[in-house]
């Protein structure tokens, strides 16, 4: 199995979780803290891929909750640069496979990549939200389709 790096929110338990279905699968894990990693534009932006510029926000960073960041007033140049200024901010898992980069936890991505997660429930946004008080993250319908394709390959 590949080696997978992982920047996540310590103390996250979703994170934990998705850290936890990785090692299951047989990889092995580098975690990383996506929010004392020393962030440039280019860096970050690697993980994005054609993923729509509102969709590289944390939609339960508290800014965004809260409204005073907006993620779709955003380009992505300013977004950028207020992402790598706030890594709160960050939709998270950032995940590199072999090179290449996503951003959130996609399952479908990760078998692209030969990883197969032994766990058929795989861990998406808040794990706060039973609270109700907090919104879930939803993942977008098709998350693949977001993250750049390997070297000659394309999605369905």
């Amino acid at each position: 199995m590949p080696t997978v790096s992982l920047w996540w929110k310590p103390g996250c338990a979703t994170n934990t979780r998705q850290i936890g279905l990785l090692r299951e699968a047989g990889c092995e894990v580098v975690v990383h803290d996506l929010l004392t990693e020393a962030w440039t534009a280019d860096a970050l932006s690697a993980f994005f891929g054609a993923r729509p510029v509102r969709e590289w926000f944390n939609p339960a960073a508290p800014a965004v909750k809260a409204g005073t960041v907006v993620p779709t007033d955003f380009s992505a140049e300013a977004a950028l640069a207020r992402l790598v200024a706030e890594p709160l901010l960050i939709r998270r898992p950032l995940i590199e496979v072999n090179g290449e980069r996503c951003c959130g936890f996609d399952a479908v991505w990760l078998v692209q990549r030969g990883i197969r997660l032994l766990d058929g429930t795989v861990p998406q946004g808040c794990s706060h939200a039973h609270s109700g008080d907090v919104a879930e993250c939803k993942p977008p319908r098709n998350p693949a389709a977001y993250c750049a394709p390997p070297s000659g390959a394309s999605f369905p």
